[in-house]
């Protein structure tokens, strides 16, 4: 029976991997190196699977920014190649956590290049830049925010106040390199960032079109359920402000009762799924 538990669980680990990363070979973690390494906060909060839930929270929180939409409407075929676009995010944070310092600059730099080509004209006649350091910094603060926030409400284990300042601070040193002007050193620093973009932000045709496709993506028929638990994760946490400006309504009851434990307990399973294929893989 053990046998038969093992092989289901590193076949659902393996195709969890494979949405997430494509073909690409899974990483092994390194004992020593890299630009954080075993022991720090960044290992703590990109280790477990509440990453997925974070992933979704920060592109439903970046849809509220005009500039940011823009580049990911003209410049991104996320319609066409929905889970492209999942996997080359994945497999960014995946080498600029486990891979070498040598790996991760290099990652870096592609991505700088890529944004150098990410430029044009908001709807609304303002223009943008991918490698503008505010744009930037909004994306930052938002990816750092979402892991967090998921991390703490739905991770195997509780992260104290100075791993969450920590992982802000570790975060940063991927901020600069990406072009990131004065990125937050705390989550106090964090929340007031993110406050600054408040007049910003607003919902626009733009934003609705992403929206619908973040709740609807046109998934393998087996990921339909766990997406819908996860997006429904996503939702809970978002803070007030994105709630109101993204017209989601807040259910207490149901999220208290249903969809924060149904993510918490699908988390857990990803994550031994997930293992499960690392195992097998090693």
């Amino acid at each position: 029976m053990a046998g038969v538990s093992d092989g289901v669980r590193r076949r659902i680990g393996e195709s969890i991997r494979h949405l997430l990363a494509g073909d690409a070979e899974p990483r092994e973690r390194p004992a020593t190196g890299g630009l954080f390494g075993p022991d720090s906060a960044t290992w703590q909060v990109h280790g477990d699977a509440s990453m997925l839930v974070g992933g979704i929270r920060a592109l439903l929180v970046q849809t509220l920014h005009p500039p940011t939409m823009a580049g990911v409407a003209d410049h991104s075929d996320y319609r066409n190649d929905p889970l492209g676009r999942l996997q080359r995010t994945g497999g960014f944070v995946g080498t600029t956590t486990y891979g070498t310092i040598e790996e991760a600059e290099q990652a870096i730099a592609l991505v700088r290049q890529i944004h150098e080509h990410v430029r044009g004209v908001t709807p609304a006649g303002e223009p943008y830049r991918a490698n503008d350091p505010h744009l930037l910094g909004w994306v930052h603060a938002t990816e750092v925010d979402s892991f967090l926030t998921a991390r703490q409400r739905f991770g195997s284990g509780r992260i104290g106040d100075a791993t969450a300042d920590a992982y802000v601070r570790e975060m940063a040193l991927v901020a600069e390199r990406l072009g990131v002007t004065d990125p937050p050193l705390t989550t106090s620093e964090l929340d007031d960032r993110l406050r600054q973009y408040g007049p910003e932000l607003r919902l626009n045709a733009q934003s609705r079109d992403a929206l619908r496709f973040i709740a609807f993506p046109p998934l393998p028929l087996h990921m339909r359920g766990p997406y819908a638990v996860l997006f429904g994760g996503a939702v809970s946490i978002l803070p007030g402000w994105a709630r109101r400006r993204l017209w989601l309504p807040r259910l207490p009851l149901a999220e208290t009762i249903a969809v924060r434990p149904a993510a918490t307990a699908l988390t857990r399973v990803l994550g031994w799924s997930l293992s499960a294929a690392a195992e097998s893989a090693s």
